[in-house]
């Protein structure tokens, strides 16, 4: 199995920065996506963002230009930098990782963004 744990979220005022970071721990071969999910009260989760193959980095549209996402496979770690955060960013983070090797999706706990206005 893997092991998802979630960092870094917090209360921000519009305008502000956070890091979000999340370490993959277990059964972890190669091919492992990771990736960042987001869920605000009443909706659905989203992806945010996440490693398409290749390496290459996916966004949702709504943080194009003010999020990144990056990442340190030696140490099985993603992490997500939030700059320009708006109120409509507020929500619940989550880190992903899709194990082809399980064939199926993890979780982490979740970390609680918010962005006041």
């Amino acid at each position: 199995q893997v092991q998802l744990v979630e960092s870094g979220g917090g209360l921000v005022q519009a305008g502000g920065s956070l890091r979000l970071s999340c370490a993959a721990s277990g059964i972890i071969f190669s091919g492992t996506a990771m990736g960042w999910y987001r869920q605000a009260p009443g909706k659905q989760r989203e992806l945010v963002a996440d490693f398409r193959s290749g390496g290459i980095t996916n966004y949702a549209d709504s943080v194009k230009g003010r999020f990144t996402i990056s990442s340190d496979n030696a140490k099985h770690t993603v992490d997500l930098q939030m700059n320009s955060l708006k109120p409509e960013d507020t929500a619940v983070y989550y880190c992903n990782a899709y194990s082809p090797y399980f064939g199926r999706n993890f979780w982490g706990q979740g970390t609680q963004v918010t962005v006041s206005s």
